[in-house]
């Protein structure tokens, strides 16, 4: 019974101490380069040795690894929430994710071409939004076929894509209000 309880709590300090590594790294991933960050910096964010951070991850890269399969296992289960057929809950859907983590995700495509591992999440990124205008308009989509359905497939990924948010609200600097309406007019225009 008492070597259960001893692995039980080792097995319970393990995964806190990577969840602290991961969360170092994420905070200094958000507002610094990758090749400024440093594997010191996120062993002293996350209060262990840089040892530590090598026998648990191995490298920058492995944690950036950790970092993507979390980040695109959330990034599908809330792109699966969105409503089919209703504009204005895919349109919610969809700022709601940009809103929380469009700043982050710009920061990382500005480095894709640099870091591979920041590539293929710009990749997986790509590949989910594609899906997820297939789905969320797909009775728009039906309604054309041929070369039509795929113009207004393409249409729907730009409007919906996270350079027409930071359009709007970074460079433009428009409110989430104006930013949701000036989507719903976008995609109302192009879908009638």
């Amino acid at each position: 019974m008492k070597q259960r309880y001893v692995m039980s709590v080792r097995a319970d300090a393990f995964r806190q101490t990577g969840e602290r590594i991961l969360a170092a790294a994420y905070a200094r991933f958000k507002v610094a380069l990758f090749d400024e960050v440093t594997l010191d910096q996120i062993a002293a964010d996350a209060d262990v040795t840089v040892q530590t951070v090598i026998r648990r991850f191995g490298s920058k890269a492995e944690i950036v690894a950790e970092l993507t399969r979390i980040q695109e296992a959330q990034v599908d289960a809330h792109r699966r929430d969105a409503p089919v057929g209703d504009l204005a809950g895919a349109v919610a859907n969809l700022l709601e994710y940009y809103e929380a983590e469009g700043d982050l995700m710009m920061h990382l495509l500005r480095q894709e071409n640099r870091v591979p591992a920041f590539a293929d999440i710009a990749e997986h990124g790509r590949k989910v939004h594609v899906e997820w205008c297939a789905r969320v308009f797909a009775s728009g989509l039906e309604a054309r076929s041929g070369v039509a359905r795929k113009r207004l497939a393409a249409q729907l990924v730009a409007i919906c894509d996270l350079y027409t948010w930071h359009l709007l609200r970074r460079q433009q600097r428009l409110s989430q209000r104006q930013t949701k309406l000036a989507l719903m007019e976008l995609l109302e225009g192009t879908l009638s």
